[in-house]
């Protein structure tokens, strides 16, 4: 059971910074404010460094992780471009990206909480995914 666990948790964290990272890129570009652009290319490595963790350990058991659902993606691509067509400024920007954090966090804290059972060094993992994404959404704020 700890095993299993700790697959489903690692492959939910591995998808969660494939969506996060996306959608950082996805933006990045349009920001005008540097120091936005700052925070956003910093929380960016970030996850990709736990994602090299992540990707270690899923190679450790021999698992590919989790790719975002194709539909899934599109529409994130779609409601951002859309929302950047109507008005494209660092707040329409901060406002996307606060909405993709606080979905990940919820999401995140309900898989730490339905694989009860993964290593502590898993769920570590995902806390400090976590952390992340709430630091970030506290740091932008001031472009909301």
């Amino acid at each position: 059971m700890i095993e299993s666990d700790t697959i489903k948790l690692l492959r939910e964290c591995d998808l969660g910074i494939k969506m996060g990272v996306s959608a950082i890129s996805e933006v990045e570009d349009y920001v005008k404010n540097e120091d936005f652009k700052s925070l956003l290319t910093e929380c960016k490595n970030e996850h990709n460094t736990l994602k090299k963790e992540i990707e270690e350990l899923l190679e450790k058991y021999q698992d590919e992780g989790k790719n975002p659902n194709p539909m899934i993606k599109g529409m994130s691509f779609m409601k951002t471009n859309m929302k950047l067509m109507m008005k494209e400024s660092d707040t329409t920007i901060a406002d996307l990206i606060t909405d993709g954090c606080n979905m990940g966090v919820k999401s995140l804290n309900r898989y730490l909480n339905q694989y009860k059972a993964a290593d502590e060094y898993t769920k570590d993992i995902a806390k400090r995914l976590i952390n992340l994404e709430e630091k970030l959404t506290i740091q932008i704020r001031t472009y909301l």
